[in-house]
């Protein structure tokens, strides 16, 4: 026999304790017109089937709404996919950029966080305004909110890096192999025009005979305390910029032998506390011997920045340092000319000749050149302890280095985008995909085909110990050269890209599936 309910006592029960929507009949309203129709008599079936109307079209327009939101979604996702990024070549929505996105369909109101690379991106201002307008346009919006970010410091490096350097995005190189050619003039410089577009920089003097960097900037401290606790350097600081240099060290000038002065090198830059950085410009010393590879090996160089200067002599010495970033593989992104030409008398002079970053970037394939003028200002901005583009950011030279700084920051987001994709293993394929930076050919190895071809000394393993369906785990870059293979048996292979360019490959690969396709 059903239970047989007094109408009034269903105000008690928790199913008509809810909230008034828009639906087109809701529970409570069924409740009223049950009241109003059924004062007199209670029939239990029709309440029921009542009820269960009111569900059914509770729940339709509740279905109703949430395509009505991801039709709106679809639409501010499409209206930002006409956005491309310069640098990728791809729209911002496929890069990831777009985050948080909220829409308010009651107000017209649409919100959202584009997250860059870096905050120092030369176009996320037009990045801001171009989405701003482009949602703007959809006929229902009213109000668009747009906010900026970047992506928190982090190396593309997977392996074990010093705790100072396990926060810092990219480190890049500025070389000469040959001293006088101002070489710590452009790395000042450059820090700091960096910094001038939002960065959060780093400046390590790696110049332990002649440190430059106590002259070129004047911080208030000029002394490096360590913290006697964590037994790691605290870096001083001018206008914003983390400094480290043996010149603040309280030794000046160093008289030691080279291992002694790989150690002092090492020393400085690993413990010291850079914090969370997008860039760590290092001011190299001239040459290509053991502190230059200690350097290179020590720190996973993002790029370098070729310094020289017109005379033939400096392109002799330039050509050993792009030759040796080359063998350990860091990409040389740009080569600046110091000291090319003057303008006098209506006229542009060129007192020490033309063509030798020319013939850097000819013969090297050194996509940017930059050219730096003879500037009494720009000698005189270095000893007064204030960069030029600092004292006079109109300048010409000030110029120069802002389009050198966009390089850098552009070159560098591509080699990162580069590196972080260009090893992957594809599960519907079963198969490692491979695209070397730099390199336009795309291959596909088979997992087990990878594992048997390690030729580290821990790996001791027979054909035979390699299941052929294995699969890895994860695999991480490793700077410019590598990556990280983590198997299920625990051990971590080291793959240079060498190497992976050399094995055997897929060549018959089932097509994809409609879902992928």
């Amino acid at each position: 026999m059903p239970l047989l309910l007094h109408p009034h006592s269903l105000r008690h029960y928790p199913c008509f304790h809810i909230r008034k929507s828009n639906s087109t009949l809701g529970l409570l309203q069924v409740y009223d017109k049950f009241l109003q129709s059924q004062a007199s008599s209670f029939n239990p079936r029709i309440l029921k089937r009542e009820l269960s109307v009111a569900k059914a079209a509770s729940a339709q327009a509740s279905s109703i709404r949430k395509s009505v939101a991801k039709t709106l979604e679809k639409d501010v996702l499409k209206a930002l996919s006409q956005i491309i990024d310069p640098d990728f070549g791809t729209d911002i929505v496929s890069c990831g950029f777009v985050k948080d996105l909220v829409i308010d369909e009651a107000l017209g109101e649409v919100s959202l966080r584009l997250e860059l690379t870096t905050p120092a991106c030369p176009v996320k201002d037009m990045f801001e305004q171009t989405a701003n307008e482009v949602v703007a346009v959809l006929p229902w919006v009213k109000k668009v909110n747009v906010t900026m970010s970047a992506q928190p410091a982090k190396p593309i490096f997977a392996g074990q890096l010093p705790p100072g350097l396990s926060r810092i995005s990219s480190i890049v190189a500025v070389s000469s192999c040959k001293g006088g050619v101002g070489k710590s003039t452009v790395a000042v410089n450059l820090a700091y025009t960096l910094a001038g577009m939002g960065a959060r920089v780093g400046i390590f003097d790696a110049d332990v005979y002649g440190p430059s960097l106590p002259t070129m900037v004047n911080p208030e401290s000029r002394i490096l305390e360590m913290d006697p606790e964590k037994k790691t350097i605290i870096p001083t600081e001018y206008l914003g910029v983390k400094l480290v240099s043996f010149g603040f060290a309280g030794q000046g000038r160093a008289i030691m032998r080279g291992p002694m002065v790989s150690g002092v090198i090492n020393q400085l830059l690993t413990t010291a506390e850079w914090g969370e950085l997008d860039y760590l410009i290092i001011d190299m010393p001239p040459g290509t011997g053991d502190i230059q590879l200690t350097l290179c090996q020590v720190a996973p160089l993002t790029a370098a920045v070729i310094v020289t200067t017109p005379q033939k002599l400096a392109f002799i010495d330039v050509a050993k340092g792009v030759r040796m970033f080359s063998k350990l593989k860091v990409p040389c992104v740009a080569v600046v000319e110091n000291m090319c030409h003057f303008d006098a008398d209506g006229k542009r002079y060129y007192p020490f000749g033309k063509g030798s970053g020319s013939q850097v970037v000819e013969q090297f394939g050194i996509p940017h050149l930059f050219d730096l003028p003879i500037r009494s200002t720009l000698s005189a901005s270095g000893d007064s302890g204030i960069p030029e583009v600092v004292s006079d950011p109109l300048s010409e030279v000030a110029r120069t280095f802002q389009d050198l700084g966009v390089c850098v920051v552009q070159q560098c987001a591509k080699i990162r985008q580069q590196v972080s994709t260009a090893v992957t293993y594809d599960k519907y394929l079963k198969a490692i995909r491979v695209k070397v930076p730099n390199s336009d050919e795309e291959f596909l190895l088979h997992p087990a085909t990878v594992r048997r071809n390690d030729r580290s000394a821990q790996s001791k393993i027979q054909f035979g110990d390699v299941a052929e369906d294995i699969e890895p785990e994860e695999i991480r870059p490793m700077g410019n050269y590598a990556v990280s293979i983590t198997w299920p048996d625990g051990f971590s292979q080291i793959a240079p890209y060498d190497q992976l360019e050399t094995i055997e490959r897929l060549v018959d690969v089932p097509p994809l599936s409609p879902v992928e396709v």
